[in-house]
């Protein structure tokens, strides 16, 4: 599990924390990380990246050893079609309902103590977001994501489909 923190840059804008979970992560190389940027509710985190790049990725530790890792960095919003997409895609395994791969050139990498964190056991992987898309059709998942995923809550342009 990791986060995802992106921001407008207007003052008054929503910044947006967004858990990350399933196996939808990779390292691309040691400056590079992509996440597969799976159809939600909202499109915050694309929006963001397409005005302004800022973007950060954080880790917590939940067991025994506290620690947290962030990764800050400017992030690409990468959607099928595009060449860059084609390649990095080949890196996961199959998902249902792939929206798009953000992408993350890191700026700087730091590590603090979770000493606030608490200790919480793994019950096991949501399977909710794969049985929603299951049953739809590529075209039903396409209209989902026209009108829900095009424009962020600030309302600037995310999903372009």
């Amino acid at each position: 599990m990791f986060f995802v923190a992106t921001a407008p840059l207007a003052d008054g804008g929503h910044v947006n924390l967004s858990p990350k979970g399933m196996d939808t992560l990779r390292v691309i190389d040691p400056d590079t990380v992509a996440y597969v940027d799976l159809v939600g509710s909202g499109a915050e985190t694309i929006a963001h990246v397409r005005e302004n790049g800022r973007i950060t990725l954080m880790w917590c530790s939940f067991g025994e050893k506290p620690r947290i890792i962030r990764v800050y960095g400017r992030g690409t919003h990468l959607v099928p079609g595009n060449p860059h997409f084609e390649d990095l895609l080949t890196a996961f395994p199959p998902h249902q309902n792939i929206r798009s791969i953000i992408r993350i050139g890191a700026t700087r990498v730091a590590d603090s103590c979770g000493f606030g964190v608490p200790e919480m056991t793994l019950v096991g992987q949501r399977s909710r977001l794969a049985r929603w898309g299951e049953g739809k059709t590529h075209d039903q998942i396409e209209t989902y994501k026209r009108d829900n995923n095009t424009v962020s809550i600030d309302g600037l342009p995310a999903w372009e489909g």
